[in-house]
C-alpha cells in the first residue's frame, strides 16, 4: 500500500531532500524538530511540523520513544530517518515495526548485524568478499591481541565493533604500544555506542576508501557504482565522486559483484552502502563496512545514474516501487560533491557556529546544490557543521571539475568559516588532478608540518 504521510526523523540538508522527494510523489511530510530547529527551511517547507525536544539530540532526534508518539500523533504511517541520529538504530527499527509504522530502512535484524563490524567482517568472509587479514571475532583480551598481532603483524588497526566516524579507531605500530592503545579504543568505543569490543586488522597505508551503492528489496540486490571517498580529515569525508578515478573497470566489476554478494547474503532491504578500502597500485581491495542508510553522497550517484534514490526509498517501502533491472543501470558523466561545513581549515577544521550573513549560491549548467542553510540563520551548537552540498557533473572528470571551480568561485558564504577555500586549493593540486589522493593525504601531505596536524 502506498505511504500517504511520512514523519521526517532528522534535520538539516537531508530532511528536505526528503521533503522534496515526498513532494514529488504527492506524499505528505511531517517534519520532526527540536526546540532549536523550529525556524529551519525544513520546518518552513513540510506540510506540517512537530517538536519531539530540546535542542541536544539526546533530548529530541535519538529520542526514539518520542519520534514513535510523534508519528502516531500525527498519524504517519512511516518514518524516514535520513541518516545519522537513529538511522542506523536496530532497536528503533524494531520499535516502528512493532508499532506498526513503516520504517525506511532495512529491518532491525539487519542492521544488528551490519553495524557490528566485526559481525559484518564475519559475514563479508562467508559471502566470498575480501576482507583484510585480522581476528574473526572481537578481541578477547590483550593475549589474543598479542596473537592476533604476531600473525599479521605491525602495523596494525584497532576498531570498535559498533558505531564509525573514526571513534575507537587506532593505529598499533609495535608491541610495547599494544596494551595500552588497546585499552584506549576499548574505553573510546564503549563511551562512544555502549560496546567496548574491538577487534584488530592489518593497517594498510596509502589507501584509498571506495564505496558502492546498493539497493537491494530482500531477494535481489542491484548496484549503482562506485563512490571515491578518499579525501577525508579524522576520518570524515570532505569530497566526494563517482566514478573513481584510481579504479580499473576490471576492479570495479570486482567490487560491484562483491558489494551485491554481501547484499544478496543478508537479504538486503532499501539503499545501502557496501565500504572498501583500495590498494591503487595492485588494484586489490578489502571490505571495511556497510551502512545501511542512505548516504550524505548519494547525490553524485544520482548524477550519473539519472535515479532518484531517496524516492526509490520511499517508493520500496510503501511497495510500489517500479521494476528496475541491473541492465536499466548505466552510469554516465562525472560528478563531484564538495561538502561546505562551517570550519575553519586552517585552525585544524574546528568547527564554528553562529549567524549566516552572506549566503549565495552557485548554479548554471551541471551543478546542484543541497542545503537547508538560508541569509540571517543562526546555525546551532549542536549538531554537525554542514552547511551545503555543492555537486557539480559532466560529462567527464575534467568537464566536473571546471565546473565545481566555477560553482566555489560563484559561492558567497558570510558569518561564518567555511571548506570552501579548502576546496578550491584541493581542486588545483596536482596530485588530486591525477587521481592519486590517498585517505591520509589532507594530514600527511596538504597539512604536514601545520601546526594543527594533530587534529587532522
Amino acid at each position: 500500500m502506498a505511504l500517504r504521510r511520512i514523519l521526517i526523523a532528522n534535520r538539516g540538508e537531508i530532511a528536505l531532500r526528503v521533503i522534496r522527494a515526498c513532494r514529488d510523489l504527492g506524499v505528505e511530510s511531517v517534519q520532526a524538530h527540536s526546540t532549536a530547529d523550529a525556524n529551519t527551511l525544513p520546518v518552513q517547507l513540510a506540510d506540517s511540523a512537530i517538536e519531539i525536544g530540546e535542542a541536544q539530540a539526546t533530548e529530541s532526534y535519538l529520542k526514539g520513544d518520542r519520534i514513535i508518539e510523534a508519528a502516531k500523533q500525527v498519524g504517519a504511517d512511516a518514518i524516514h530517518p535520513g541518516y545519522g541520529f537513529l538511522s542506523e538504530s536496530a532497536a528503533f527499527s524494531d520499535k516502528c515495526a512493532a508499532a506498526g509504522i513503516t520504517f525506511i530502512g532495512p529491518k532491525g535484524s539487519v542492521i544488528d548485524l551490519m553495524g557490528n563490524k566485526a559481525a559484518a567482517r564475519a559475514m563479508a568472509m562467508k559471502a566470498g568478499v575480501p576482507v583484510t587479514p585480522g581476528s574473526k571475532d572481537p578481541i578477547s583480551g590483550f593475549n589474543d591481541a598479542v596473537k592476533i598481532a604476531g600473525e599479521i603483524g605491525y602495523p596494525l588497526l584497532i576498531k570498535a565493533s559498533a558505531g564509525g566516524g573514526g571513534r575507537g579507531m587506532r593505529v598499533v605500530e609495535s608491541e610495547e604500544k599494544l596494551k595500552e592503545t588497546l585499552e584506549s579504543a576499548s574505553h573510546e568505543a564503549a563511551s562512544a555506542f555502549g560496546n567496548g569490543e574491538v577487534y584488530i586488522e592489518k593497517y594498510l597505508s596509502d589507501v584509498r576508501h571506495v564505496e558502492v551503492q546498493v539497493f537491494g528489496d530482500g531477494k535481489k540486490t542491484l548496484q549503482f557504482g562506485e563512490r571515491d571517498c578518499s579525501v577525508q580529515r579524522r576520518h570524515q569525508k570532505l569530497l566526494e565522486e563517482s566514478p573513481s578515478p584510481a579504479v580499473s573497470p576490471e576492479l570495479r566489476e570486482k567490487m560491484v559483484t562483491a558489494a551485491c554478494a554481501l547484499g544478496d547474503a543478508v537479504g538486503y532491504e532499501g539503499a545501502g552502502t557496501v565500504e572498501f578500502i583500495v590498494d591503487a597500485a595492485t588494484q586489490t581491495f578489502y571490505f571495511i563496512e556497510m551502512n545501511t542508510r542512505i548516504q550524505v553522497e548519494h547525490p553524485v550517484t544520482e548524477e550519473v545514474t539519472r535515479v532518484d534514490l531517496v524516492k526509490r526509498q520511499i517508493l520500496q517501502a510503501g511497495g510500489n516501487a517500479p521494476e528496475l533491472r541491473q541492465e536499466d543501470i548505466n552510469p554516465q558523466g562525472h560528478s563531484i560533491e564538495c561538502r561546505i561545513n562551517a570550519e575553519d581549515p586552517e585552525k585544524g577544521f574546528m568547527p564554528k557556529p553562529g549567524k549566516i550573513e552572506t549566503f549565495v549560491l552557485p548554479s548554471g549548467p551541471g551543478i546542484r546544490v543541497d542545503t537547508h542553510i538560508y541569509p540571517g540563520y543562526q546555525l546551532p551548537p549542536y549538531y554537525d557543521s554542514l552547511l551545503a552540498k555543492v555537486i557539480a557533473t559532466g560529462s567527464n572528470r575534467e568537464e566536473a571539475l571546471a565546473r565545481m571551480r566555477r560553482a566555489l568561485g560563484e559561492m558567497r558564504v558570510e558569518g561564518v568559516p567555511t571548506t570552501i577555500s579548502f576546496h578550491q586549493r584541493l581542486l588545483n593540486d596536482p596530485v588530486f588532478l591525477e587521481g592519486r589522493v590517498h585517505t591520509r593525504y589532507i594530514r600527511d601531505v596538504m597539512y604536514s608540518g601545520h601546526r594543527m596536524q594533530q587534529m587532522l
